[in-house]
């Protein structure tokens, strides 16, 4: 029966998952005691590739970088290192399988040989989608890892005594076809959870290796969409409530929900209120302020990130916090704040890869140690695994997140057509000298008897206006007439010089 949710529920609550549906897309929040921590989104015609398992063609094999591109049937070739081929696929059946060691690409593939691979990384930037022969296919508790004959237990399980008895009740489960991870939700199920689970992904593997059979097809599995997803990976997260404001989406997920994951099929309901429910959460401003440099600090200090194509870096500044005591207790709090900043920015914006932090400078050794603690304790409510170094001799603190999908800038923005990404325009008055140097090439080389130039409406409003002497200048200096005109649909830095 349906559960309806009209207004904002008036107790408290701590986390909660917000679920928007349009035919066009899919979004979803993670709001913990009212404070947007993650979003994920995904378009309807670009769905995500993490999951996802193809029969592809090996289409080139590189020794240099040991690796090699293969054909999965997307606009670009994905990419497949040596790393990433396990010994128990096709690829490596002439090697010792217990001694096997990550060796010449060469060997391992051949070009224009078929192989079954599974999405990793989605294709980010200039780069294409990262895959590994490593096929594992997800459900509620377990992870099926076809060609294994391993039982693991995630390692956030730590009760050795839990960590026996799972292993002990899947360990019946593993046979010619492949073995198992106990995934963190399956820490108190019982063995008829695990036992559905299992018989449920030898149902998905028999599909895929149907399909694979079959001539001409690429995809073989796809993995669920954003919403149903979500919710699934979330589950061993403690959520409150589920709201979803699709009627659709509602009763899928609770029919997913109650056959899968029946304990918390009683939290997800449906939000028809008249406010959209990112705008009654305010996520729709989180998000836009998400995508800009500068984080404020309730202090008064600010952050600005910066995300290139090699790394993040992100630098700390007082600002208009001057404190109360001394500057070097003023330093220390700033930096203790930004830590906390900084956790909750890295998963919001979903930013990945090497992440350089520059704190403000702090003489006192303890005061470093603690703002380290802090920004570790942080970091630890993040489900993407981080890994930090602690500080450089520079006092800059280095660390890693792991990157598996696009940042929420790439998936929102694209590349600014005026300054191609680097964020500076030239000066008008840049472009003016740039113009007369055109002129004077073109005289040069052309018998001409006049110029006309086509600029933006920036540029012909300075040359026309207080630096009109200079075109009066150079027109005596070459002899020839310069005529300009404002061209509205033209960008700062973009002109014409037309010979007449």
């Amino acid at each position: 029966m349906s559960r309806i949710v009209k207004n904002r529920v008036q107790r408290k609550i701590g986390a909660e998952l917000l679920i928007n549906v349009t035919p066009t897309e899919a979004r979803v929040a993670l709001v913990e005691h009212g404070v947007l921590q993650e979003v994920h989104i995904e378009r309807r015609m670009k769905r995500g590739l993490v999951g996802n398992i193809y029969k592809g063609k090996v289409s080139r094999v590189l020794p240099g970088m040991q690796a090699a591109f293969v054909d999965i049937g997307l606009d670009k070739a994905a990419f497949l290192h040596a790393s990433d081929i396990v010994p128990h696929t096709e690829c490596v059946a002439d090697v010792e399988k217990g001694n096997f060691v990550v060796r010449d690409i060469a060997q391992l593939v051949r070009q224009g040989q078929d192989i079954m691979v599974q999405v990793v990384k989605d294709p980010l930037g200039t780069k294409g989608a990262r895959l590994t022969t490593d096929i594992t296919l997800p459900s509620r508790y377990l992870v099926f890892m076809p060609g294994s004959s391993h039982v693991g237990v995630s390692q956030r399980i730590e009760s050795e005594e839990v960590r026996a008895r799972l292993k002990g009740l899947t360990q019946p489960f593993v046979d010619e076809n492949g073995g198992f991870i106990i995934r963190t939700a399956a820490e108190s199920a019982g063995e008829q959870e695990l036992v559905q689970d299992a018989a449920f992904l030898r149902r998905v593997w028999a599909k895929v290796s149907e399909r694979r059979k079959r001539p001409g097809v690429s995809l073989l599995y796809q993995d669920l969409a954003l919403q149903v997803r979500i919710v699934r990976d979330f589950v061993g997260t403690e959520l409150d409530q589920i709201q979803v404001d699709s009627s659709k989406t509602f009763d899928e997920l609770l029919a997913f929900t109650q056959e899968f994951m029946p304990e918390i099929a009683d939290k997800i309901v449906h939000y028809s209120g008249p406010v959209p429910i990112f705008d009654l959460y305010d996520v729709e401003n989180e998000v836009q302020r998400a995508l800009g440099r500068k984080v404020e600090l309730k202090s008064g200090g600010y952050l600005i990130i910066d995300q290139t194509e090699a790394m993040t870096t992100v630098d700390i500044n007082t600002g208009a916090f001057v404190g109360h005591r001394n500057l070097e207790d003023t330093i220390f709090n700033t930096n203790l704040e930004a830590t906390q900043a900084i956790a909750r920015q890295l998963r919001l914006r979903n930013l990945g890869g090497i992440i350089i932090i520059d704190f403000i400078d702090m003489l006192d050794a303890e005061h470093q140690k603690r703002v380290l603690n802090s920004l570790e304790l942080a970091l630890s409510l993040d489900r993407v695994k981080t890994n930090i170094s602690g500080f450089s001799g520079l006092g800059l603190v280095e660390m890693t997140r792991k990157r598996t999908r696009e940042s929420l800038e790439h998936v929102l923005c694209g590349e600014c057509p005026v300054c191609l990404g680097t964020g500076s325009l030239k000066t008008v008055e840049t472009v003016s000298y740039e113009i007369f140097r055109e002129i004077i090439r073109l005289n040069r080389s052309y018998d001409a008897d006049e110029f006309l130039v086509y600029c933006s409406p920036a540029v012909h409003n300075s040359l026309t206006g207080e630096e009109s002497h200079l075109v009066a200048e150079l027109g005596v200096y070459i002899g020839k007439r310069v005529k300009l005109k404002n061209e509205p649909m033209y960008a700062q830095n973009k002109f014409d010089v037309v010979i007449m």
